[in-house]
């Protein structure tokens, strides 16, 4: 995986699929909420101060395009309802996407 837009502080530009929360969703095509990154075997510390995760996976065609991360300086800050409305944010993504390529 290789950064793309961003904000915050520079972050890890290029990310193994075997590596991190990153690279696990994108290799299990799923999402994957951590409530805590230091207890996540493979967490890759990108910014030091990151405590929780959630990263879904952009699945176009059945291919892989990407992933959608977010970090907070909070333990256990994510939750299903995040998850949930998540996803649905990257499914709106994936259909402009697709949309862009007919």
């Amino acid at each position: 995986l290789i950064l793309g837009p961003f904000q915050g502080k520079v972050a890890c530009t290029v990310i193994p699929f075997n590596r991190g929360v990153c690279g696990a969703s994108a290799t299990e095509r799923r999402t994957i909420v951590v409530p805590n990154v230091h207890r996540f075997s493979g967490h890759i510390a990108c910014d030091e101060g990151t405590m929780s995760e959630i990263v879904v996976p952009l699945i176009i065609n059945g291919e892989l395009f990407g992933v959608l991360d977010l970090d907070s300086y909070s333990e256990n800050r994510f939750d299903e309802t995040d998850q949930k409305y998540l996803e649905k944010s990257a499914d709106i993504l994936i259909s402009y996407l697709q949309k862009l390529n007919q």
